[in-house]
């Protein structure tokens, strides 16, 4: 019997008691008001305050909710907030609350009676974000963009409530993607009183507003979920959300055993199929085989994930054969003809049937709205014009190009496939693979000249992905891990930030590209998309280019 096996014998008792305890008996024995999905990845807390990789998103998104959320088009609008106003100078934010919203019944309430949600929780949460002992790695959403002191943290009258229901955020200058970033898990409220109670222990003791409540977490197990029958939100009928009774995560790490459960109907979904899978699944075109068509539903839609190669432009922190090959890169040239030997689309074709789209334009993916390939063109596979760079550079058979690329197991097969095609213009690219924790701090760093790596975006602005290239953000302290420096970029990137006006801000954003674009620090190697499977009984679950996991609207028939 596998790890596996024995975990789901030892865990079907302790699910049905679970669902037993559910407030409508129907939910005791009827797998149609549970969802299931896995979680093969680790998943370290259920505070929001923690949620930054997407195992604990999706795990906090079932249990909170925010001042604001985005819709299927990624549009932010009111969640707990019934209205907001932005003042016309673009610092100051105010927001009404819902007279409606009750965190969830718990203990750690009077009565054990969930209380209304007031402007003073927001405040609570928002500066807990930002409180050094709570050590969240969530604090940046606000530090440098909300009013700070004159040493730079944040004012004591950046967040005010002006009284139960009215929330009020002043910023030091206008941030255009700044509701965006309201929609992140990291801004979710949560009560005092529960983290208090349970200090770090929150993690495994969360209190929130969302649609289900928290029943039971057997660690590297199982979690449980219960529907919350106090939730604010209806459909459109008028009828109470969620439609659920029940959430359940299982923690299955291996992929094949994730798939095999998924295809015996004891999962509701997948997301993100792996290589074995995929062709088990796909053709290389990512058609659906003809096995398997019909018995689930295959969705692929764009994935705000720029999968890159990045050039490191600062020497100072390279040593040995780094060393030689950043001095080698420091050429553009060089840059530019790596870029163009490699064949994208055959790339997509042979390693992913076609799951993602070829990095042919700049580094800002092809599912946010000021993407434009016609405006923003990039580099397609010339390998003939690679050569004639090379040699223009002073490369050539007296005198190869030889550089070393950084990267991880997980990547090691798609850099053989980058080595042979730069191999086939006359460069020879040694591979170091590295453990994914060593690999990014070398990186982050600057101990990498050439390396791999991805940028998924934290909020769907194309600011997101822009900031990796303006010089005040250079890594560690930020996501500038190519330490690439231009004046014009700069001016651009200051200028875009606070440009209300969005088809000027997208203009500004394409120029910003062209310019990453001209002078090649990176190399996109493809826009990602997000592929589910899901069972055809499931109703109501929509992937959108964040890859969220929204339950609140799902239904089994």
């Amino acid at each position: 019997m596998s790890p596996f096996s024995r975990r789901a014998v030892g865990f079907a008792p302790l699910l049905l008691g679970l669902l037993a305890a559910c407030s409508e008996p129907t939910a005791i024995t009827d797998t149609r008001r549970v969802f299931r999905y896995n979680q093969p990845e680790s998943l370290t807390s259920l505070d929001p305050a923690f949620a930054r990789n997407q195992a604990n998103t999706w795990a906090v998104t079932q249990l909170y909710n925010g001042l604001v959320e985005l819709d299927d088009s990624l549009k932010p609008g009111p969640a707990l907030a019934r209205r907001y106003e932005i003042s016309p100078d673009g610092r100051r934010y105010t927001f009404w609350l819902r007279p409606d919203v009750r965190f969830h019944d718990d203990a750690v309430f009077a009565g054990g009676q969930g209380r209304r949600v007031t402007a003073r929780d927001f405040v609570y949460s928002f500066r807990r974000l930002l409180d050094g002992a709570t050590a969240s790695p969530g604090g940046w959403i606000f530090r440098g963009k909300v009013l700070a002191k004159a040493d730079g943290e944040p004012s004591d009258t950046c967040f005010v409530a002006v009284n139960d229901s009215t929330l009020r955020i002043h910023l030091q200058e206008p941030f255009i993607p700044f509701l965006g970033i309201l929609t992140m898990p990291y801004a979710y409220v949560v009560p005092q009183e529960a983290v208090q109670k349970w200090g770090k222990d929150f993690r495994a003791h969360p209190v929130g507003t969302g649609p289900f409540r928290f029943k039971e977490w057997d660690e590297g197990n199982a979690i449980i979920y219960h529907r919350n029958p106090t939730y604010w939100k209806k459909d459109a009928k008028g009828k109470q959300l969620p439609y659920l009774d029940a959430v359940q995560i299982s923690f299955i790490q291996d992929r094949k055993t994730e798939f095999l459960t998924f295809m015996q109907g004891k999962l509701d979904f997948l997301s993100g199929i792996r290589s074995g899978s995929r062709d088990l699944i796909m053709y290389p075109d990512g058609a659906v085989r003809e096995d398997f068509q019909g018995k689930f539903r295959l969705q692929k839609v764009p994935y705000l994930n720029t999968e890159y190669l990045g050039m490191q432009q600062d020497l100072t922190n390279l040593r040995g054969d780094n060393l030689t090959t950043g001095r080698a890169l420091q050429d553009k040239r060089v840059r530019q003809a790596l870029n163009y030997a490699l064949n994208k689309p055959e790339f997509l074709a042979y390693f992913l049937n076609n799951v993602g789209k070829p990095g042919n334009s700049g580094f800002v993916p092809a599912s946010l709205p000021s993407f434009d390939a016609k405006k923003v063109p990039g580099y397609d596979y010339q390998p003939e014009k690679a050569r004639q760079l090379l040699r223009a550079a002073g490369y050539g058979p007296g005198k190869p190009l030889r550089l070393r690329l950084n990267t991880v197991a997980e990547s090691k097969e798609f850099c053989e496939y980058y080595q042979k095609k730069w191999a086939d213009v006359g460069v020879q690219v040694e591979i170091d693979v590295n453990q994914g924790a060593a690999h990014g701090e070398m990186v982050d760093n600057g101990r990498a000249a050439f390396f791999t790596r991805s940028w998924l975006g934290d909020y769907p602005d194309a600011e997101n992905y822009l900031a990796l290239f303006y010089s005040p953000n250079f890594a560690p302290a930020g996501p500038n891990k190519t330490h690439f420096r231009n004046t014009r970029y700069d001016q651009l990137y200051q200028q875009a930030k606070l440009e209300q006006d969005a088809a000027r801000r997208y203009a500004l954003y394409q120029e910003m590209d062209r310019l990453v674009i001209a002078e090649c620090p990176v190399i996109a190697v493809y826009y990602d998309e997000v592929v589910r499977l899901t069972q055809n009984n499931v109703l109501g679950l929509t992937p959108n280019p964040m890859n969220q996991l929204v339950l609140e609207r799902v239904q089994k028939e």
